[in-house]
């Protein structure tokens, strides 16, 4: 009887270390199962941290414009951005005049474009841009931004109220495609003129070119009558104004097919688009074109003027 309790108490000892055996393993195995979903999510969050530390663009130089120019301000903007082991380490938002002229920031810094003494601003235009500039430097995404409405203006940038939406754009387009490096131009504002009037018109053209970042970013072609029409200011009127304002009638007298002054705007963005004023044949001895969709008028006086501006601008 003593060997069948002593028996029974062995068996029953067994058994109870089997299952605290058992208990063991099964906490043993939650712990482990634990730790291991702890490490795999510690590994995809380095793995996030580690993809966005090395996300990184191609070294080079990009550069990116509008498309066209504003109808209230006359202005489009341009963006340079200069890229060297995978960081953007210079930014430069600038902008050109449909007339010609000066860039933006030239003008701003010479007090030309009076921001301050006529507008108000807290600060020169150039200046807000430098900032604008510096905190795509900071960020290294020009995504990385929240404006505060439609127009483009944002609250992110300590001293900045103009709005700054088409500078981070065109930096993410540019940054979108390949280094394009720098034009075959240096930058400036280039001018020239006929030496003399037409005898039979009485004009004489002009042409006035801004390039940014070497390229031709601008381009003006005009006229200057020896007749010096003016406005109701006294202010001599151009070619272009006098055609705006209806005056220069070769629709309504010749049946030109539009007015000179929306002609030569598609002359202008022509030498624009190929970035070269010897890029052009033309149709006859006169100067007149094929290349140009909707443009009749003779255009050879505005690519040699545009070349002969250009020689100073030679690199």
């Amino acid at each position: 009887m003593a060997k069948k309790k002593f028996l029974s108490l062995g068996i029953a000892l067994l058994v109870s270390a089997s299952l605290l055996a058992g208990c063991g393993d099964d906490n043993t195995d939650g712990e482990e199962t634990s730790t291991d979903a702890g490490q795999e999510q510690t590994k995809e969050e380095d793995k996030e941290e580690t993809s966005s530390e090395d996300a990184s663009y191609e070294d080079g130089i990009y550069f990116a414009q509008e498309d066209n120019f504003s109808e209230e301000t006359g202005w489009k903007y341009v963006a340079t951005l200069k890229v060297e082991d995978g960081k953007i380490t210079e930014a430069e938002w600038n902008g050109a005049h449909k007339d010609g002229g000066t860039d933006k920031i030239t003008r701003s810094e010479s007090g030309e474009y009076g921001m301050v003494e006529n507008g108000g601003a807290q600060a020169p235009w150039a200046e807000q841009a430098e900032k604008a500039e510096a905190y795509l430097i900071e960020k290294q995404d020009p995504s990385d931004i929240e404006y505060s409405n439609e127009e483009g203006a944002t609250d992110a940038i300590s001293g900045v109220s103009i709005k700054v939406k088409s500078f981070f754009e065109l930096a993410e387009k540019a940054l979108n495609g390949d280094p394009v490096g720098e034009g075959q131009y240096k930058d400036g504002n280039y001018t020239a003129e006929e030496e003399d009037f037409d005898a039979d018109s009485g004009w004489k053209a002009t042409a006035d070119i801004t390039v940014i970042n070497g390229y031709i970013v601008a381009a003006d072609w005009d006229g200057l009558s020896k007749e010096e029409p003016k406005d109701e200011d006294g202010n001599i009127k151009t070619k272009d104004q006098v055609s705006a304002d209806g005056e220069y009638g070769m629709v309504e007298n010749g049946d030109a097919q539009a007015p000179w002054v929306e002609q030569a705007d598609k002359a202008e963005m022509y030498l624009i688009e190929k970035q070269d004023p010897t890029a052009i044949e033309y149709s006859n001895d006169e100067g007149a074109t094929d290349a140009i969709s909707g443009v009749s008028i003779k255009v050879k006086s505005f690519f040699e003027l545009a070349e002969k501006a250009l020689e100073g601008a030679k690199k």
